[in-house]
């Protein structure tokens, strides 16, 4: 996804001269070549992510499309303030693009991961929030954001599914397996899905599919448990698990439903390890979604036809 972002912001670079790039020395030699085209549109602030956003602010009120990048810790845990005053008090947007997820940099420890940044994100003002779940998702999301001066929120990981789901890049809740009426109805946000579509083999639930959760399309979620009377519900995020959950029940607030959100827990294991390690201690992994899921539903596991 990190090299999808390059090569879409650098065309964007080359085509657009409204499109500026401010960094904080993550990805500059990677960006080099179109420091060197455009050396009044890429600018690099060295590692002061604080003033890359206060740039991006300022470079917003000139009329230009200001994408920053860097890891989701430095962008947005970090920056947090100049986010909240410096864009979305002045009331202007800019492109934010993180790599690193919640944890793909788990062995360099808790100063690289950021469960958070979406929760974060969510406590300023209306943000759209992609979360790509293939790497050929990312082209077309950045695209769409560099045409308007909206505040977005791109959140790229090193992990992805198998396949892409470019034409879904609207931000419309996607069925990708269509249980019986009744059945519950899993949620699964970007890089989710192939590991909740492992969880489930066997098992009679509807799986919906999107890259943006915010906003969250609460009137497809509403057509997806339009046969149930009380219908249970699963959420899968792959950061804070929860943060979804508000928007769930304002779009089910007039019906009775119930709702397990999973995602990354909120203590600090204070342990290293790797991605897939964290993914097996958080329950993120089919196993542990499988047992998750089947506690919640209460399933007697049967194999479908």
């Amino acid at each position: 996804m990190r090299d999808a972002f390059t090569r879409v912001a650098t065309a964007l670079l080359d085509d657009d001269p409204r499109t500026a790039l401010v960094l904080a020395d993550i990805s500059a030699d990677a960006f080099a070549p179109a420091a060197r085209r455009h050396p009044d549109r890429v600018l690099n602030v060295g590692i002061r992510e604080q003033l890359m956003i206060g740039v991006a602010g300022g470079l917003a009120l000139t009329g230009l499309r200001p994408i920053a990048h860097s890891y989701a810790p430095f962008l947005v845990d970090r920056a947090y303030e100049q986010i909240k005053l410096d864009l979305d008090h002045q009331g202007i947007g800019a492109v934010l693009v993180s790599i690193g997820a919640s944890y793909d940099a788990a062995a360099e420890g808790r100063t690289h991961q950021s469960p958070g940044d979406v929760a974060l994100i969510d406590t300023t003002g209306r943000w759209t929030v992609h979360v790509p779940g293939h790497p050929d998702e990312v082209g077309p999301l950045l695209r769409a954001a560099a045409t308007h001066d909206e505040a977005v929120y791109l959140r790229l990981g090193a992990r992805g599914n198998a396949d892409a789901h470019i034409g879904r890049a609207s931000g419309r809740l996607v069925t990708v397996r269509r249980g019986s009426g009744g059945a519950p109805v899993v949620v699964a946000v970007g890089p989710m899905l192939d590991p909740v579509l492992a969880a489930v083999t066997g098992l009679d639930v509807t799986v919906t599919y999107t890259n943006t959760p915010r906003p969250l399309d609460t009137t497809g979620l509403r057509a997806a448990v339009t046969d149930h009377d009380a219908p249970d519900v699963v959420l899968v995020e792959p950061y804070l698990a929860g943060t979804s959950s508000h928007l769930v029940a304002e779009a089910l607030a007039a019906r009775p439903y119930r709702l397990l959100s999973l995602g990354v827990g909120r203590d600090d294991l204070h342990r290293y390890g790797s991605p897939a390690d964290h993914d097996r201690w958080h329950g993120l992994d089919p196993v542990g979604l499988r047992r998750s899921i089947t506690q919640f539903t209460r399933f007697t596991p049967t194999i479908l036809a």
